[in-house]
C-alpha cells in the first residue's frame, strides 16, 4: 500500500525534496527529478488496484504526455518500497512551482500573454492530434449526452447532502435541453474534424510557463474515451479552471485566442455547454474528495469547492441557453429597433421579415416596394412564403447554436404556432413580445421613418383591426425612450421562458412549415 510519508529507500531526509497528493496519485520530488505514483485506489471512474494495470498506465501517460511535453517526460522506473517491494513510476524533470499557471493567476500576475501562448500551442496540438472513426464516435450528441448521464449519476448521492438538489436539478434540465437540439450542430463539428484525440484534463495546476514556451502536463491517460473529444471542450476545461481561480478574463482571452487559432466558428453557445460540462465534471471529483477527506475542514472546504463549481456548471448553462425570440406588432410600434437593440445586447442573430421578402422577390432591401394591400410582394401567397423561409432559416440557426430574434409582424396566429414549433423542434427557449405605442405616436415614426418598411398610415391602421390577441406575448410599451423599452424586454427574456420545451418532445411534427399553411385568412400582412 502507498502511503503519503517518505517511503522510498534512501530518500527520507533533505534529498527527498517534498511530496504532492491528489485523488488517485502521488508525486515524490528528489532533487530536479519528480517521480509520479498511481495509487491503488478505485474511484468508480479508475481503478488502479492491481499493479500491472499502475504500470500500464504509467507507460500509456509517458507516450501521452510526451505529445506536448517531450522535454519533462523522461521515462517509467521501478522504485523500491520500505517493505521491499517495487512500485511503477513515473520518471519526469521536476518543473519550478512558482512558473505553475494557478500559482501565477492567484498571485494576480500578468499572464494574459502567457494565456495567449497555451492557446496557440493548443491550436497547433488540435491541428495535428490523432482523428479517425472510432475517436469521432465520441464527440457526437449520443456520446456527450452520455457522458453528462454517467456524471449525474455519480453525483446522485450528494444531491441534498453536499450539492442542493434544486441546482444539480437545473444542471441535469439545461444540459439536457440543450443536447436535445444540437444533433446538427454537434454531427457537423463531428464531420469538419473537430473531435480529436486530445488532452482531456487540461487544467491550470499542470501547466509551467517557462521563457522557451509552456509545458502543458498530466494528460487524461486512463480511459481513452475520456481523452477523444472536440477540441473546443478541451480548451474549455481551461477556461473553466481559470475561471475557477478568479480569472475569468483570462477565460475569456483563451477561448478568443484559440478560436482565431484555430480559425474556428463555433457559436458562443457550445462554448458555455464545454465549459459547465467541465465545471460539472469537476465538481463531482470534488465531490469525491470531500467523501475521502482526513479532517473536518478539508472536508468543508473540498464541499464548498463542489458547490461553486456546480454552480458555475449552471450560469453556464444558463449563459448558453439557446433563445427564439419573436417581435411582433404594427407598423411604427419600434419592432426593428428593439430586434436590433436585443440582437446587440445578447450576442443573438436577427432574420427581419422586411428584408427577407424584398431579398425573396430579388429587391434591393434599401429600395422600397409599396403597392396596393394585398397586393405585390405583400400578397397572401408571398406572406406565407416569406415566413415559412424565415421559420426555415431560423430553425437552421438555433440547431447550429445560435440564438435567434424574429422581426415580424406576427398577427397571425396560425404564424405565431409555428413560432412554437421552431422552439419546441429545437429545444429552444421561445419568448414573445408585442410591441405597443399609442396610434398617433406610430403614425408619426412612419411619417418620418427612411428604412425598408414599405408600410404607411393606411396599411398600418388596417393591420391594427386585423390583428388577433396574441396568446402568452409580453406587450412591451415602445412609446417611452428606446433605453426604456429595451430594459423592458430584457427582462422578459430573462424570465422564465415562454415555452418550456419537454425534453425532445414536441406536439407538432418538427418539419418546415407549408407556406400555403401560413397565412390562415385571405389578406396578405406587410410589415
Amino acid at each position: 500500500m502507498i502511503a503519503t510519508e517518505p517511503l522510498l529507500v534512501g530518500m527520507e531526509g533533505e534529498a527527498y525534496g517534498g511530496l504532492r497528493e491528489t485523488h488517485s496519485g502521488l508525486v515524490v520530488f528528489v532533487g530536479q527529478t519528480a517521480y509520479k505514483l498511481k495509487k491503488p485506489v478505485d474511484l468508480a471512474f479508475l481503478d488502479f488496484r492491481e499493479p500491472e494495470v499502475r504500470r500500464r498506465v504509467c507507460r500509456r501517460e509517458l507516450e501521452l504526455n510526451r505529445r506536448l511535453a517531450a522535454d519533462v517526460y523522461v521515462g517509467v522506473t521501478d522504485l523500491p518500497l520500505a517493505d521491499g517491494s517495487s512500485e511503477p513510476a513515473i520518471v519526469m524533470r521536476r518543473m519550478p512551482d512558482e512558473r505553475r499557471l494557478a500559482t501565477l493567476v492567484r498571485r494576480g500576475e500578468p499572464v494574459a500573454g502567457e494565456v495567449r501562448r497555451i492557446a496557440r500551442v493548443m491550436a497547433a496540438f488540435h491541428a495535428r492530434a490523432e482523428r479517425g472513426p472510432e475517436i469521432a464516435a465520441e464527440g457526437g450528441a449520443t456520446a456527450l449526452r452520455s457522458r453528462w448521464r454517467h456524471n449525474l449519476a455519480e453525483v446522485a448521492r450528494f444531491r441534498g447532502t453536499l450539492l442542493d438538489e434544486d441546482l444539480v436539478d437545473e444542471v441535469d434540465r439545461l444540459s439536457s435541453r440543450y443536447l436535445d437540439g444540437r444533433e446538427p450542430l454537434l454531427a457537423e463539428r463531428v464531420d469538419t474534424g473537430h473531435v480529436i484525440d486530445g488532452h482531456g484534463d487540461l487544467l491550470a495546476d499542470d501547466i509551467f510557463c517557462l521563457p522557451d514556451g509552456p509545458r502543458i502536463l498530466d494528460c487524461l491517460e486512463f480511459d481513452d474515451r475520456l481523452r477523444r473529444l472536440d477540441g473546443l471542450d478541451d480548451v474549455a476545461c481551461l477556461a473553466m479552471d481559470l475561471e475557477r481561480l478568479g480569472g475569468p478574463h483570462l477565460a475569456a482571452e483563451l477561448m478568443t485566442a484559440y478560436r482565431e487559432f484555430r480559425a474556428d466558428t463555433y457559436p458562443d453557445s457550445l462554448a458555455d455547454h464545454y465549459v459547465a460540462y467541465r465545471a460539472f465534471m469537476r465538481a463531482k471529483v470534488t465531490a469525491l474528495r470531500a467523501e475521502q477527506a482526513r479532517t473536518g475542514q478539508e472536508a468543508a472546504e473540498a464541499t464548498a469547492e463542489a458547490v461553486r463549481l456546480a454552480e458555475l456548471a449552471r450560469d453556464h448553462l444558463r449563459r448558453g441557453e439557446v433563445r427564439l425570440i419573436a417581435i411582433g406588432g404594427a407598423p411604427g410600434t419600434g419592432k426593428s429597433t428593439l430586434a436590433r437593440g436585443l440582437a446587440d445586447r445578447l450576442g443573438m442573430v436577427v432574420l427581419s421579415s422586411d428584408r427577407l421578402r424584398k431579398e425573396l422577390a430579388g429587391i434591393n432591401p434599401e429600395d422600397h416596394a409599396a403597392t396596393g394591400w394585398n397586393e405585390g410582394i405583400y400578397s397572401p401567397a408571398w406572406t406565407a412564403r416569406t415566413y415559412a423561409e424565415l421559420l426555415e432559416r431560423a430553425t437552421m440557426l438555433l440547431a447550429r447554436g445560435e440564438s435567434v430574434v424574429l422581426d415580424a409582424s406576427w398577427t397571425d396566429p396560425v404564424q405565431r404556432a409555428f413560432v412554437e414549433d421552431a422552439a419546441r423542434a429545437t429545444s429552444s427557449a421561445l419568448t414573445t413580445l408585442r410591441c405597443d405605442v399609442a396610434p398617433e405616436v406610430a403614425a408619426a415614426r412612419i411619417a418620418a421613418r427612411d428604412d425598408v418598411s414599405d408600410a404607411d398610415a393606411i396599411v398600418a391602421s388596417r393591420m391594427r383591426r386585423a390583428e388577433t390577441p396574441w396568446r402568452g406575448a409580453v406587450t412591451v410599451d415602445t412609446g417611452t425612450t428606446v433605453a426604456d423599452a429595451l430594459e423592458a424586454a430584457i427582462s422578459a427574456v430573462t424570465a422564465p421562458a415562454t415555452y418550456e420545451p419537454g425534453g425532445s418532445l414536441v406536439s407538432r411534427p418538427p418539419s418546415h412549415p407549408d407556406p400555403q399553411s401560413l397565412t390562415s385568412r385571405p389578406e396578405g400582412e406587410p410589415t
